[in-house]
């Protein structure tokens, strides 16, 4: 166990069993200076996995997918655990880990095009299989919100456009992109933090 003379930061780190894991540079600096940013954190972390338009369960979803993007070991575990408890399936946790994949695949590419906009890269066929996205275990319109999300933090514009667009005529509201993406960006800043 970590000597932790920070409450807020101990809290924190007890709540997503951070508590064996070394702490970085940054967090460190917060927690001598009790820094109100940890503090504003938990909070929104906290409120960020109980967005109205979420379900427990797809919030953990969520979250573990921007885990596995950004290969933090020790909150995949957490995620994967917590939305467990809520009833993912492992299926479901392992399509996660090919979505991320393929998203990565489907960013960089797609990224490519739209920066270089040039008409050969547009024209030629990208060549690249997805059947996942078809009948996928998570369902139709969470797996392409959880895209959406990878896409989001990933910086891919095309990605972005193509997947709202595809969640909306899935069924999804605007308020409920609007709650994944909220949750998304405030676990990548809890994942940069620690």
């Amino acid at each position: 166990m970590l000597d932790i003379k920070n409450e807020t930061l101990e809290r924190l780190l007890q709540d997503y069993n951070l508590t064996e894991a070394p702490l970085n540079d940054g967090v460190q600096l917060l927690a001598d200076k009790d820094h109100r940013y940890l503090r504003d954190l938990r909070i929104n972390l906290n409120n960020a996995l109980s967005y109205a338009n979420l379900t427990k369960k797809e919030s953990y979803l969520l979250a573990l997918a921007v885990a596995i993007n950004e290969k933090h070991e020790n909150l995949k575990l957490t995620f994967s655990q917590l939305a467990a408890g809520e009833g993912a399936t492992s299926e479901e946790i392992t399509e996660l880990f090919a979505l991320v994949s393929l998203m990565n695949v489907n960013n960089i590419f797609y990224r490519f095009r739209h920066f270089t906009n040039k008409e050969y890269y547009n024209q030629t066929p990208a060549g690249i299989k997805m059947s996942i996205m078809m009948n996928p275990v998570l369902g139709k319109e969470f797996f392409e919100l959880t895209s959406l999300a990878i896409s989001a933090v990933n910086g891919c514009e095309m990605c972005v456009n193509a997947h709202e667009q595809s969640v909306m005529q899935h069924g999804a509201t605007e308020a409920r992109i609007y709650d994944a993406i909220r949750l998304t960006a405030v676990v990548k800043g809890f994942i940069n933090l620690f």
